[in-house]
C-alpha cells in the first residue's frame, strides 16, 4: 500500500501522538481518507490511521496486542510478508508507547530489507525509527514506518519486484487486520467494524495473487493466502458487519500471520 496500507481514518484527524481522545467520533464516515493513496483506483489508507480511529472510539490495550517474533528468514515471498507483517507490529508498538520494542522493529525492519536486497533503502529510515523511539518522539516514528513501508516498495519496483513489493503490502494487511479484529472481539463496535468493511481492497490483493506466476502463485503459502482471503471476502461485505464475522475474520488472519513466521513456508 503504498499498499498495505492498512487502514481507515477520519477526514478530521491527523496523524497524532498516542494521546486518547476525549470524545469518540459519533459516525465513522468510510468515502474520505486524508493520507490514503489510490492503486488501480482502489483507496489505500497508511498503517497509522487505522490506530488512530480506534483510539477515538475507546482505548485499547495495545500491550496487549503486541507479540514477539522470531524471525525466520525463508523463501523471499516469505521474507516480504513477513516484512509487511513486522511493519505493522512497529505501529502497534508505537501505540503501546514501548520504545524497546519499537527499536527492535526498526532492527528487524532492516535485516529483512537485507535478505530481500533492498537494504540501503530502508537503512536511514530503520537508524531514524530507533532515535526517535528513543525520544519517544512517536509522531514521527509513525511518519518513518509509513516511510520505510515506501521506500521497500518503492525499492522493488525499480528491481522489477512488484510482486514481492505487493506481498509487503499484503502481509502488512493482514498483521493490521489480525489486530483490528482481536481488538474488536474484545470490545466490538459497529463504527470500529467499519474498518473491516474494504471488499475493494481485497479484491486487489486477490487480484494480484492472480496475476503472479504459476511458480509464485502455486507456492504453498501464497495458495493457502489465496484460498483464505476468499473466505474473508463475504465477511467484509456487509455495511454492518457483525460480531460473529469479526471472530471468523481474526481467526483466518491470525491463520495466515502465524504461517507467515514458518521459514519453509
Amino acid at each position: 500500500m503504498n499498499y498495505f496500507r492498512l487502514a481507515l481514518l477520519l477526514p478530521l484527524f491527523s496523524l497524532a501522538s498516542p494521546a486518547r481522545a476525549a470524545t469518540p467520533p459519533a459516525q465513522i464516515d468510510l468515502s474520505q481518507f486524508q493520507q490514503a493513496t489510490q492503486i488501480d483506483n482502489v483507496v489505500v489508507p497508511v498503517p497509522a490511521e487505522i490506530f488512530l480511529v480506534l483510539d477515538k472510539i475507546g482505548t485499547p490495550n495495545w500491550k496487549g496486542e503486541m507479540r514477539d517474533v522470531e524471525l525466520k528468514i525463508g523463501k523471499r515471498h516469505q521474507i516480504a510478508l513477513l516484512l509487511g507483517t513486522v511493519i505493522a507490529d512497529g505501529f502497534v508498538a508505537v501505540e503501546a508507547t514501548d520504545r524497546e520494542k519499537v527499536k527492535d522493529i526498526g532492527r528487524d525492519v532492516l535485516k529483512l530489507a537485507g535478505a530481500i536486497g533492498v537494504r540501503n533503502s530502508v537503512l536511514g529510515r530503520s537508524n531514524s525509527i530507533i532515535e526517535k523511539a528513543d525520544k519517544g518522539d512517536w509522531l514521527n516514528v509513525k511518519r518513518e514506518l509509513d516511510g520505510a513501508l515506501q521506500d521497500v516498495r518503492n525499492a522493488m519496483s525499480e528491481l522489477s519486484d512488484e510482486q514481492l513489493a505487493h506481498l509487503v503490502s499484503l502481509g502488512g494487511w493482514l498483521r493490521g487486520t489480525e489486530v483490528l479484529t482481536s481488538v474488536l472481539n474484545k470490545s466490538y463496535s459497529k463504527d470500529g467494524s467499519d474498518l473491516l468493511h474494504q471488499p475493494q481492497l481485497l479484491a486487489y490483493f486477490n487480484g494480484q495473487i492472480k496475476a503472479m506466476p504459476p511458480e509464485l502463485r502455486e507456492t504453498s503459502l501464497i495458495d493457502q493466502i489465496r484460498r483464505r482471503l476468499l473466505e474473508i471476502s463475504p465477511l467484509i461485505e456487509d455495511d454492518e458487519i457483525s460480531k460473529q464475522s469479526v471472530a471468523k475474520v481474526h481467526t483466518i488472519t491470525s491463520d495466515l500471520v502465524k504461517s507467515i513466521l514458518q521459514k519453509d513456508s
